[in-house]
């Protein structure tokens, strides 16, 4: 029992923070106390999440307005990886920690990805002044864009000379304010013979990131000039399927020479199999598809790029129709003697103004009469249309009418449409067959709806999906294929592995098209799709004690039919119990009132209907859940070998009253990326915590832990174990491995600007931490009462380059020391860094190399000054191994630092 209280106790919420780490320029805060990671564009993004808590918290990424989902295989890890990151994946990056105790932890940082592409020189003349060439007494603006971020700064040269504001009278620099003051436009005035030069155009984003300078070169003569293009082919080019079509773009006019390109119209691209050569391009066996414009777009950065268009017009007969009309004067559908009929045919054709109509009778030429009055509408409208009235319908009208369509110039084949006028010419009538409006079918099967069309000549039947509505019908779903309507010829539509989401009421209309213009026919069928029950759960597992008692449950979710349900429970093939559900009746359960060995296996509960079983299926076992690993240990231990490192390694059981009493864990850990089992230790199961020792840095570990009982080996859990430098920035309340010492006299403070009260000493203290951020965390010392001259505050970490930032303020500043404090035979404390008196309102870095012979803590002292005006603060502590590197000048301050024997060596830190 103390044992489950005790890992009761150790449910933490969670903490996080982000830390980049791999490629990157810099991670600084911006005047918005946002963390902001800058990187170059092509390098690889790497952001760990560091976190706290236990349960271990499940860790989510996500990106703020983000179009782009993150790669799944990096979304709910710890380190996100993007590699090659490009502009647009830049912006802000939120990690999620949640364990279900406590608020979830959310931090976020910004990511600034830096690129500078290469720079443009264009070249204008003012407006009014364009002329062919750039002639003496013009004015020419060289204007130089590079798109960039950070922002740009550009230089311009002339030869060799820099120009700059004022060096030149002739010359003048603009520096728009949308560019921050950096020079972008060159503005030549009245043109003299030495502004026919070379010029350049360098950017420049000043090295930062890493990014070097690019440059852009251009060449002002008084032969520059804008381009100019002509097209060597006809406007429109009309040409058959199948031939080769060439267009030519040729340069007219401009220098430096243009460089030309062929483009479509709304960014559609040029068919593949083209060959372009300079400006030819070249479509082989061209298609229907490949008619349309193309673009010839001419460029040499000076003035407007010049732009000249084509069409292609590939010939083409298609979509062929035809309706008939009954005499519109009288309320009958019928064709009946004497009254009128119209006969209406309809063709698209490319180019419409070469589409031609004739009609035949019985295959003899017809023309128009008094009687046969022929129609055509205007050739420049698309699709064609034909029509041929009957006045006065004579019973030697009835025959078979030809409508052909063809183009002027052949070379298509042309398009005959037959239509039968005759006394067995009668409109459409639709109908379902007898008991078939209501289908009843079952999930999987294929099933046919039909309706039976008559009339002569017989039209297209439209299926789609209705609801009734009284006399409305309104399409309310998509089609078994996904479209709105689906056509049919023969009147049948067949729909196979029908699914229940097909249910419903089906709807068949005949079409005006190859049919009469009529009022459409309409019918409707209803489907029912029979399935069977669906249940849930569909398997879970259940872990029990021998000897407890426990229920399974099954649950129904639907099924239809979902009258005359039977349920049947099975342990493995041994029949259990059966019944029958009533029509209240939700659930069925089965109880165990006492496991015994025999009782574990597979439970399976199956409940049927006509259509098939839904089964839920519960494994019952006495196997161990899987244990959690502890997520507060912060990281590697220190040891006394600068090669190697060690892991404090906790953990709680899940669900420990759940199996029976755990004997024993099976612990063993390799590197990540080796097969070789470096160990395997069975470790008490009262044992919670377990050191690992002599890992070699900076090497991650990949480490298994499995759960004993009686009945066997339980789930194994894993985790892995990455070697980090110590640093500390106090923005977790567990404060890293830092520890209040007992024998102080009063203990140092968490606080964060924006929470602390100064109005009693407003002259003392940071007003934020050491990054400028106000909500960013810290501690320091109050002086005020009950505090009293000399009162000492302590705190303790491990170390081999100790480093952290300081901010001692206020008239009444006392000392802050640094002692290292070693661990043999007695406890000694050596002072390695000590500090005294008002150093501004700033933070400062200080760095010392310790070098302990013996296992240590590093205790950090702060002591009240004579006043309360003197505050101290500490931010940002961080440990790494080696000796500290560009340690800050300490001229401006007194700082005495004892260092003891030069043995490097570092052992594990206790609290």
């Amino acid at each position: 029992a103390p044992l489950w209280c005790f890992l009761f106790q150790l449910l933490t919420p969670p903490t996080a923070q982000i830390v980049p780490s791999g490629q990157g320029c810099n991670v600084e805060e911006d005047r918005y106390t946002e963390r902001v990671h800058t990187i170059r564009e092509g390098d690889t993004l790497e952001l760990q999440c560091l976190f706290t808590g236990h349960p271990r918290p499940q860790i989510r990424w996500t990106k703020a307005g983000a179009s782009d989902r993150l790669n799944e295989s990096y979304q709910h890890n710890e380190t996100l990886r993007i590699e090659n990151i490009s502009r647009h994946q830049g912006g802000r990056y939120y990690c999620k920690a949640e364990n279900r105790h406590g608020v979830p932890a959310i931090r976020s940082i910004r990511v600034e990805v830096y690129y500078l592409d290469d720079p443009v020189i264009t070249v204008h003349q003012s407006v009014g002044e364009s002329k062919e060439q750039f002639y003496f007494e013009r004015t020419v603006f060289l204007r130089c864009v590079a798109n960039s971020n950070p922002p740009v700064h550009y230089t311009w040269r002339r030869g060799r000379e820099v120009l700059s504001q004022g060096t030149d009278s002739g010359v003048e620099i603009y520096e728009p304010f949308f560019t921050q003051g950096e020079t972008k436009i060159l503005k030549l005035k009245n043109l003299r013979p030495q502004d026919y030069a070379d010029y350049t155009c360098m950017s420049s984003v000043r090295n930062i990131c890493g990014i070097e300078d690019k440059s852009a070169h251009f060449s002002l003569s008084n032969r520059t000039a804008p381009p100019s293009i002509k097209l060597l082919l006809e406007d429109p080019l009309v040409v058959n399927p199948g031939e080769t079509i060439t267009l030519v773009c040729v340069a007219s006019g401009g220098d430096p020479p243009p460089t030309l390109k062929w483009v479509r119209p709304g960014g559609e691209e040029i068919p593949k199999r083209s060959v372009i050569k300079r400006g030819t391009l070249t479509i082989p066996a061209v298609t229907m598809d490949d008619g349309g414009t193309y673009t010839c777009v001419a460029s040499n950065n000076v003035g407007n790029p010049a732009k000249k268009s084509t069409s292609i017009l590939v010939r083409g007969l298609r979509k062929g129709r035809f309706w008939i009309t009954p005499d519109p004067y009288h309320n009958d559908d019928n064709i009946q003697i004497g009254r009128e009929v119209k006969i209406s045919c309809q063709v698209e054709a490319t180019p419409p103004e070469e589409l031609q109509f004739s009609w035949l009778k019985n295959g003899r030429p017809l023309r128009s009469s008094e009687r046969m009055v022929i129609t055509h509408t205007d050739t420049d409208v698309s699709p064609g249309t034909t029509n041929l009235d009957i006045i006065d319908l004579k019973f030697t009208d009835f025959g078979t009418y030809t409508c052909v369509a063809s183009l002027r110039n052949g070379g298509i084949s042309e398009i005959s449409i037959d239509v039968n006028i005759s006394s067995t010419t009668v409109p459409p009538e639709l109908t379902v067959p007898r008991g078939r409006s209501h289908l009843i079918s079952q999930e999987g099967d294929t099933v046919d709806l039909q309706c039976l069309v008559s009339g002569k000549p017989k039209p297209i039947i439209l299926w789609s999906r209705v609801e009734e509505g009284g006399a409305a019908v309104s399409t309310v779903a998509l089609m078994p294929d996904g479209s709105a309507q689906m056509e049919s010829y023969d009147g049948v539509l067949r729909i196979s592995n029908v699914t229940r989401d097909m249910s419903g009421t089906y709807c068949c209309q005949t079409s005006q098209y190859n049919g009469f213009n009529v009022k459409p026919r309409k019918a409707l069928i209803q489907l029912v799709v029979q399935f069977p029950p669906v249940v849930e759960p569909v398997y879970t597992e259940i872990r029990q004690a021998l000897s407890r008692a426990f229920v399974l449950t099954c649950h129904l979710l639907r099924a239809h039919p979902a009258r005359l349900l039977r349920y049947e429970w099975k342990l493995g093939s041994r029949l259990l119990t059966v019944g029958q559900l009533s029509e209240q009746q939700g659930d069925t359960e089965y109880q165990v009132r006492a496991l015994n060995r025999e009782g574990y296996g597979e439970y399976t509960c199956d409940i049927t209907n006509e259509a098939g079983a839904g089964r839920c299926t519960f494994l019952v076992t006495g196997k161990a859940n899987a244990p959690e690993f502890y997520y507060d240990t912060y990281g590697a231990l220190w040891q006394n070998r600068p090669t190697v490192y060690g892991f404090k390694l906790q953990w709680t059981q899940m669900d420990p009253n759940a199996v029976d009493r755990i004997l024993a864990y099976r612990l063993s850990f390799r590197q990540v990326g080796a097969q070789r089992i470096l160990c395997s230790d069975p470790v008490q199961c009262w044992l919670l915590t377990y050191n690992l020792t002599e890992l070699i840095k900076p090497e991650s570990y990949l480490v298994r832990l499995t759960p004993i009982t009686r009945f066997g080996e339980g789930d194994a859990t894993e985790r892995i174990i990455t070697y980090r430098e110590f640093h500390c920035g106090f923005e977790d309340e567990v404060l890293c491995l830092f520890s209040q010492d007992k024998t102080d006299v009063f203990d140092w403070t968490h606080h964060s600007a924006s929470t602390r009260d100064t109005k009693y000493t407003p002259n003392t203290g940071p007003s934020s931490d050491h990054t400028g951020s106000k909500q960013g965390f810290y501690m320091y010392i109050e002086t005020s009462r009950p505090r009293l001259e000399g009162d000492k505050a302590l705190t303790n970490n491990p170390t081999y380059c100790f480093s952290f930032y300081y901010h001692m303020y206020g008239k009444h500043i006392g000392a802050l020391n640094v002692f290292l404090r070693q661990k043999g035979q007695m406890v000694t404390d050596t002072s390695v860094w000590s500090l005294t008196g008002n150093q501004g309102n700033r933070w400062i870095q200080a760095k010392v190399d310790i070098h302990p012979t013996a296992a240590f803590q590093i205790v950090m002292e702060g002591v009240r000054g004579s006043g309360i005006e003197g505050d101290i603060a500490i931010d940002d502590v961080s440990i790494e191994e080696g000796e500290c590197k560009d340690p800050p000048p300490n001229s401006k301050w007194t700082v005495v630092i004892h260092l003891t024997s030069s043995v490097s060596a570092a052992t594990e830190l206790t609290d």
